[in-house]
């Protein structure tokens, strides 16, 4: 390898990196992550798209390894468990986002972090019997820190130009991850991210479908793959990042590896610029406008029946991604403006009960959904996407026309983070229905306390529901 190596920079770094490396701000952070992430995979585990890949990984069989979210009583190998934990955690778009710090980088387009790494570190720990929480921990901060550091340097234009960042990079965050935890010195760590380089994937013309979150499955499922072969005497490209044929250059294209080269862990990424807790189950992209209308309507006391038109201004850095302009489905409508605020509208709130394919197909709704027209607007867009930026307008049936700009602190930022008791309170959202509160409370006290886990993997049997029969 190069002494500028991108890759070798971020080999040396997972592998060296010990528990005592990591700053209490980002431990912090990450037991949030964690928490967060055990949410909004619990929560996944009752869509439809989980049902599909259960019957396929029934099929499949295999070794029993690892335990399942959702599913304690089922061990399968270790990479569908990956594969399984991947999908969940991402199946309702609830999941954390990175954000971005180097020029020309949308504001809140680069990956959402926490998902591959946290899939992988749960079933490889469940595969080795078990680990305790510092080491749980380190190799989860490594795999996230290395994934987001590889996002902030690969060109814009991966995603601008259909790749989806967090099937593509997230590979990479779950093979540190998965690395880390079986023990990998440098040379190792530089073959696993060959490998990730290989089999990262994922497009943008699959948002909208079940094959949206499965590239996050996939990449939870590809970096354990990776490690496991990798752990065998598997061999890969040690400068799989780097030079004419490497990563950044093919599917960047091209990147800057100067910006983060020589900055892993300093300081970790989890931390500063720090990442987005999602307070809706859609893009990130969307909830300043959505809070925005939920804000003016509470203000002005407006219910749906008040509202003859809604309108949004926004830039392409909005209006681009979220590209459904009426959505037929809950898959749809996490990318449609026009069913997202439709659904504040009409029920006040947007999360686990309004993000089904009923509420969507309910008469009112697709009325409402009508009433919302965006536009383009070339103002919002001259002031820059280092922030999400827009501006809502309500024209009632009174004949007022209310106008509320988003806020750019949006909440779930790092401007103006959810606390721990609303992170709580996200968790409780995705496990209704499915884990009584006792259960509930078992995860915080293990999530808030990690570190003093002797093993983190005891978690899965409180999360367990689908041996057992929902909770009313």
């Amino acid at each position: 390898m190069t002494e500028r190596s991108l890759t070798k920079a971020a080999a040396e770094f997972a592998a060296n990196l010990k528990y005592e490396d990591i700053p209490a701000d980002a431990l912090h952070i990450g037991r949030r992550c964690v928490l967060d992430g055990l949410a909004v995979m619990i929560g996944g585990t009752e869509q439809p798209a989980l049902e599909v890949l259960d019957r396929y990984i029934t099929k499949v069989g295999g070794t029993g390894d690892s335990r399942l979210v959702g599913n304690a009583a089922k061990k399968v190998p270790a990479h569908l468990a990956a594969m399984w934990n991947g999908l969940a955690g991402h199946a309702m778009d609830w999941d954390d986002t990175q954000l971005a710090e180097g020029p020309g980088r949308p504001y809140g387009l680069l990956c959402h972090p926490t998902v591959p790494p946290l899939s992988a570190c749960l079933a490889i720990s469940d595969m080795l019997g078990g680990v305790d929480g510092k080491r749980f921990m380190t190799a989860f901060q490594a795999g996230f820190e290395v994934e987001c550091k590889i996002a902030e340097a690969i060109n814009p234009d991966h995603y601008m130009r259909g790749f989806h960042t967090s099937g593509t990079i997230g590979t990479f965050g779950s093979a540190i991850a998965a690395g880390k935890l079986l023990g990998f010195n440098a040379d190792q760590m530089a073959q696993v991210i060959g490998m990730a380089a290989s089999m990262a994937a994922g497009i943008r013309a699959n948002f909208g479908t079940m094959t949206k979150p499965f590239h996050v499955a996939r990449s939870s499922e590809n970096g354990v793959t990776a490690a496991l072969l990798v752990n065998e005497g598997f061999t890969a490209n040690d400068e799989a990042l780097d030079g004419k044929w490497g990563y950044l250059t093919i599917a960047g294209p091209g990147g800057d590896p100067d910006l983060v080269i020589d900055r892993f862990g300093k300081p970790f990424t989890i931390a500063k610029p720090g990442i987005s807790i999602k307070p809706y189950p859609c893009g990130v992209l969307t909830h300043p406008s959505m809070d925005a209308l939920l804000f003016l309507m509470q203000e002005h006391k407006l219910s749906a029946k008040d509202v003859k038109k809604i309108r949004l201004y926004a830039a392409k850095n909005i209006l681009g991604p979220i590209r459904f302009s009426f959505a037929r489905t809950e898959l749809e409508g996490k990318f449609c403006m026009h069913f997202l605020l439709a659904a504040i509208a009409v029920a006040g709130a947007a999360g686990k009960a309004e993000f089904t394919d009923e509420f969507v197909a309910r008469p009112d709704v697709a009325d409402m959904q009508r009433k919302v027209e965006t536009i383009d607007d070339k103002a919002i867009e001259a002031m820059g996407f280092e922030r999400i930026r827009s501006r809502i307008e309500v024209e009632t049936t009174a004949g007022n026309t209310i106008v509320r700009w988003a806020d750019e602190n949006y909440r779930g930022s790092p401007h103006n983070p959810l606390t721990d008791k609303e992170v709580e309170g996200k968790f409780r959202d995705c496990a209704k229905g499915l884990l009584p509160e006792g259960q509930m409370q078992k995860v915080f006290d293990k999530v808030w306390a990690l570190e003093k886990q002797a093993n983190v993997t005891d978690v899965l049997a409180d999360l367990d529901w689908r041996s057992k029969k929902k909770v009313a």
